[in-house]
């Protein structure tokens, strides 16, 4: 899992220090903030006549319905999209840098912000809609913009835990009735580094560290197959009765379908932010820039919360469904991973899994 990560990133140091084509300077539309903003984006982008969106969201609930409402708002544009998991679009990106002949205008994904800024990959972009944003989830340099959200948690099978006896603090998950009961997510862009990393920022390392060699002792499981949600499933199926370090929305999402599962927050609950960047050397600015606006709106923020994912904007509801694992409307307290963060802390907290949980 550490050697992934470090490959992927390792990718998008390419882009920087490889054999690439010469960067011309960005665009001063990409930072203007000018009365007239909005007439030259829309001048500049008519122009262009297209715009190019690599992303990691899923196509038929968000990818689609964002490219018809950005057509329907600017008919002279023309969206594509290309959809990949952030390992996926990472290894794109890297062959078209090399191949002097950079496609995509806008990039999204879980830890794609981070990695392209790292990499010296982005450049810094404003939008007047990154005000509708909470300043703690926002870039002061421009250099990435959040998306959506991500709130880690708890899954457990209700029919095998009763609500009651559901852990509702990490010392819970310490008790010895839940020692070989619980797993957690083991794959290359898993969230059980976030777990520790998590800890470390909220407690410092002495702590951390103290509680993390306890619960090594209860012998979790780690789980490494399938995608984020085969592990729910498995919850689901009476496999585990308990798996942390999982999006808590998804059991949500199974549980209003009928399943018997429900998600649990444990204070401070890990957050972190899907992210976009605009690469060094995009072919259509202005229509990048429109389509920032777009997906950061409240209507492209809309779009995606009807999509079961978790709006950035505090002036749009998730779905109802959902909802309750929003650590604000659940009076818990929350601890937002920042990707500067991410990058600093993931590959040594993988390597504290290595040591202590295998």
């Amino acid at each position: 899992m550490r050697a992934m990560a470090k490959a992927v990133f390792a990718l998008f140091v390419s882009l920087a220090a490889g054999p690439a084509r010469a960067q011309s300077a960005a665009p001063d539309i990409l930072t203007y903030r000018g009365a007239d903003r909005e007439q030259r984006l829309l001048d500049g982008a008519a122009k262009e006549g297209e715009v190019v969106f690599f992303s990691a969201m899923i196509v038929n609930q968000a990818l689609r319905p964002l490219t018809q409402a950005f057509h329907r708002k600017y008919p002279a544009i023309k969206m594509t999209y290309w959809r990949g998991d952030s390992e996926d679009i990472a290894v794109k990106l890297s062959a078209e840098s090399r191949a002097n002949n950079l496609v995509a205008d806008l990039v999204e994904g879980t830890g794609i912000g981070e990695m392209a800024v790292k990499a010296g990959f982005a450049d810094p972009a404003w939008s007047p809609t990154l005000n509708d944003i909470p300043e703690k989830i926002r870039d002061k340099r421009g250099l990435w913009a959040p998306t959506r959200m991500s709130y880690f948690g708890m899954a457990y099978n209700t029919r095998m835990v009763p609500r009651a006896e559901a852990p509702k603090s990490y010392d819970d998950l310490l008790d010895p009735k839940w020692k070989n009961k619980i797993a957690w997510p083991l794959t290359a862009s898993s969230a059980a580094p976030l777990f520790v990393t998590n800890l470390r920022l909220a407690w410092g390392e002495e702590k951390a560290l103290d509680y993390l060699r306890r619960l090594a002792a209860q012998k979790i499981v780690n789980f490494g197959a399938g995608n984020a949600r085969t592990l729910v499933d498995r919850v689901i199926a009476g496999e585990f009765p308990l798996a942390v370090a999982i999006f808590a929305h998804h059991p949500l999402i199974s549980a209003g379908k009928g399943a018997p599962v429900d998600a649990g927050l444990l204070p401070p609950v890990a957050s972190a932010a899907g992210t976009l960047a605009i690469p060094k050397g995009v072919r259509h600015p202005h229509a990048a820039m429109l389509l920032m606006d777009f997906i950061l709106s409240r209507e492209g923020q809309q779009i995606l919360a009807g999509a079961e994912y978790l709006p950035v904007r505090g002036d749009v509801e998730p779905l109802k469904q959902i909802a309750p694992i929003v650590p604000s409307r659940a009076g818990v307290e929350e601890n937002f991973i920042s990707p500067e963060n991410l990058n600093a802390y993931t590959e040594t907290s993988t390597k504290l899994i290595e040591d202590m949980f295998r």
